[in-house]
């Protein structure tokens, strides 16, 4: 027994027998009652007293600690390790128990109503946010996380840069600020520029009272990128098809007069009119592919991709398909290729025509005769994140300064002329640059005249 029990026993003794003690002293004091018989008495009442204390304060005490185990161990009442002996115990323990099945009951229905509205906003097929009365996110459903390339967990979710990005947007801010003063539902149409353009429209919902885990904000997100890329793509391939087959058009209109008038009984120049124009209508047909693939990348740049890819055999893969093109150019390809170099999340077909279009450029630009190096390995921390580093150099002419901002925009050549010589179609750094932005990656280009130029592709790596 604790001192601290042994105390309340003693106390509650003389609760007990207090009265008893002091009628027994003043019949003693009387002379109603001899001294001796009188402490007999009085030592018999204090044994009592002492075993019907510690039985009470024995009995409340499992109550207390039934009571401190039902607080603990969500509603369930553990009954007292010793069995009640006084009624009034007993009595209370029993309703404290029957109080205590009707909480735990009451709380299980609580706790599944509680699961079941979790799982309907974690499927919901449009992105939710919850945040608090600070503004903090506290949740964020699936959709969510998927739109904002975010792992499962709330800890994630407070962390995540790209959701930081979106809750200090001034437009998105604003309407929270007037959905918390005016109590009532209030829309934003946001355009969030990295890492890739997006276009998002919001519902900011005010919360009263709050959500059970102190939610005040619920901020329901509808991404319009896809309809607004659509609507550019159709617009960009109609004006950069009509601008870029116009010159090929127009030659294979021009050769096809000749083949009819001046060149019709000339076979000499039949012949030589004819190469020039399957060469026309075969950069036609590069052209309207480059088009197409680029419109399709950049219909899915807002979406992050899914899957892993080994770098080390795609770059392989791809080396050895355009074998044929660095023999003709008589370009020897030197390879550094480390097979723990794995991107992630990445789609792997995507990153082939990265590591395609490169080499081809390197090809068609570098020294006719000289050397292409292709290296993957790892790319060290950008943003908090492991990446891995892909590269492709070649010994050419070089690239002006003035010049390597502009190289990813779509048909901008440095030398016009060269750059057609060579079967380039103007779209291949453009395609390389939207692959890149929607694997969340970094793309550097250095270069100095006569010193040959490199491209290092800085990819998020997968996580171990």
């Amino acid at each position: 027994m604790r001192r601290g029990q042994i105390f309340r026993v003693l106390r509650a003794a003389g609760l007990i027998g207090g009265v008893p003690w002091v009628v027994l002293l003043a019949l003693m004091l009387g002379g109603a009652l001899e001294w001796r018989a009188g402490l007999l008495a009085i030592l018999a009442c204090s044994i009592g007293a002492l075993g019907l204390a510690r039985i009470w304060i024995g009995n409340l005490a499992g109550l207390a600690d039934s009571l401190r185990r039902a607080a603990a161990e969500d509603g369930r009442l553990v009954p007292p390790s010793t069995t009640p002996l006084l009624p009034a115990v007993a009595e209370i323990s029993d309703g404290v128990a029957r109080l205590a099945r009707t909480l735990a009951e009451r709380a299980e229905l609580v706790g599944r109503m509680r699961r079941a509205d979790e799982a309907i906003v974690e499927t919901l097929p449009d992105p939710l946010l919850v945040l608090s009365p600070a503004r903090l996110p506290l949740r964020a459903n699936a959709a969510a996380r998927a739109l904002f390339g975010v792992g499962p967990g709330r800890g994630s979710v407070a962390g995540a840069g790209d959701i930081a990005a979106l809750l200090r947007h001034p437009v998105l801010a604003a309407a929270v600020d007037r959905a918390l003063a005016e109590q009532r539902a209030q829309t934003a149409d946001l355009v969030l520029p990295v890492p890739v353009l997006r276009e998002i429209a919001a519902q900011v919902i005010p919360m009263e009272p709050a959500l059970a885990d102190g939610g005040r904000i619920v901020i329901l997100l509808s991404d319009r990128s896809r309809e607004r890329a659509v609507e550019r793509m159709r617009a960009d391939f109609v004006a950069n098809a009509s601008h870029e087959l116009r010159t090929p058009l127009a030659s294979l209109i021009g050769f096809i007069e000749t083949l009819r008038g001046p060149a019709e009984d000339d076979p000499a120049a039949r012949q030589r009119f004819l190469g020039i124009m399957a060469e026309q209508s075969e950069r036609m047909q590069r052209l309207i592919d480059d088009l197409l693939g680029l419109s399709r990348i950049a219909l899915t740049e807002h979406q992050p991709p899914t899957g892993r890819a080994v770098l080390a055999a795609i770059a392989q893969a791809e080396a050895e398909a355009l074998e044929p093109l660095f023999r003709s150019r008589g370009i020897t390809l030197t390879q550094a290729l480390d097979d723990a170099a794995v991107a992630a999340p990445a789609d792997a077909e995507q990153l082939a025509q990265v590591v395609r279009n490169l080499l081809e450029n390197a090809v068609r630009h570098g020294r006719e005769g000289g050397q292409v190096q292709l290296s993957a390995g790892p790319g060290g921390r950008q943003g908090g994140r492991e990446g891995v580093m892909l590269a492709v150099s070649d010994d050419g002419p070089g690239i002006p300064r003035e010049h390597i901002p502009r190289l990813t925009e779509r048909f901008y050549r440095v030398d016009t002329g060269r750059s057609r010589r060579a079967g380039g179609t103007g779209l291949g750094l453009a395609i390389v640059k939207h692959i890149v932005n929607r694997h969340r990656g970094q793309l550097h280009i250095d270069s100095e005249e006569g010193q040959g130029a490199t491209f290092r592709v800085w990819l998020p790596a997968e996580q171990r």
